[in-house]
């Protein structure tokens, strides 16, 4: 799905590689790296047909076939990395992983895009107030557009290949999306003002299809299991290794960086989650915000 400069080509290659040499060889993996076998919508099709074996997906689709994975969405939901891991590959990520099974999906293990972050062309956003009519691409997903509402922005969600003409022809005034994201294409050429809002944690599941999991014997599977986990491991520590060093980047290349209190953009989000517990179960979120 991305270029190879990506952080989910690093966890694509040491799965490849991971599953290579536990299996001793016995199960090869080969890498599809920008988009060739096709979107993300199309990819999970095809893996539940069994065309294709495996997928690192953001989840963000998941949510047309497993509604709950929405809440993983919500806004300032997860404190930080640890407390994310600790959701993630514990009983409520096994809980996730058993829904998308009954979908023809096997989840092995949770590689992430990380915390999202917002830019703009405008000004400097230090509170709520400062987002009042931004126009903001966000991706297509209700949840993300109803959040950003609750601030106070324009709410504009639009394909990420429409987004990057957009932003470059002031169309839109801004954008959101973690810094590996924000540094790979360059969007300090079109923004000027960055606040680190860590307003949502996107997780991206290593998945493969049921219909391949089921044909390798259990030595494989066990083995497949923990290079996927290890892989996304490894992706994980990538992230947060380069995090301040992306952010000086960003500087360098002219970014002016912000990071407010953040207390009042968790009050102006509270209705979201008044609107989405009835959907999600206000015990699974609660369980999420408890987790240790």
């Amino acid at each position: 799905m991305v270029n190879e400069q990506d952080s989910f080509h690093l966890a694509a290659t040491k799965f490849k590689e991971l599953t290579e040499k536990y299996t001793n060889g016995e199960v090869k993996v080969t890498i599809f790296p920008n988009a060739v076998l096709g979107d993300e919508r199309t990819l999970l099709e095809r893996m539940k047909m069994g065309i294709v074996d495996a997928g690192i997906i953001t989840g963000g689709p998941f949510v047309n076939f497993v509604p709950k994975f929405g809440a993983i969405d919500l806004p300032f939901l997860f404190r930080d990395p640890a407390h994310a891991y600790a959701v993630l590959d514990g009983p409520i990520g096994d809980q996730l992983f058993a829904e998308l099974e009954k979908q023809g999906w096997k989840g092995l293990s949770w590689a992430e895009r990380g915390f999202r972050n917002l830019t703009n062309s405008k000004r400097a956003v230090n509170s709520p107030e400062d987002m009042k009519g931004l126009k903001i691409r966000l991706m297509q997903n209700p949840i993300y557009v109803d959040s950003f509402k609750a601030l106070g922005a324009n709410a504009v969600p639009m394909a990420w290949t429409e987004a990057l003409t957009a932003l470059q022809q002031k169309t839109i005034d801004g954008q959101e999306n973690p810094l590996n994201v924000i540094v790979s294409f360059k969007l300090y050429e079109s923004q000027k003002y960055m606040t680190i809002t860590r307003h949502a944690y996107a997780p991206a599941p290593l998945i493969m299809s049921l219909m391949t999991w089921k044909k390798l014997k259990p030595a494989q599977q066990e083995a497949v299991l923990k290079a996927a986990r290890e892989a996304a491991q490894i992706e994980r520590d990538f992230n947060n290794a380069n995090e301040s060093q992306w952010e000086k980047e960003l500087e360098s290349k002219g970014m002016i960086i912000s990071k407010p209190n953040l207390k009042p953009f968790l009050d102006a989000v509270k209705p979201v989650y008044e609107q989405y517990s009835a959907q999600f179960g206000k015990d699974f979120i609660d369980a999420i915000l408890a987790t240790k």
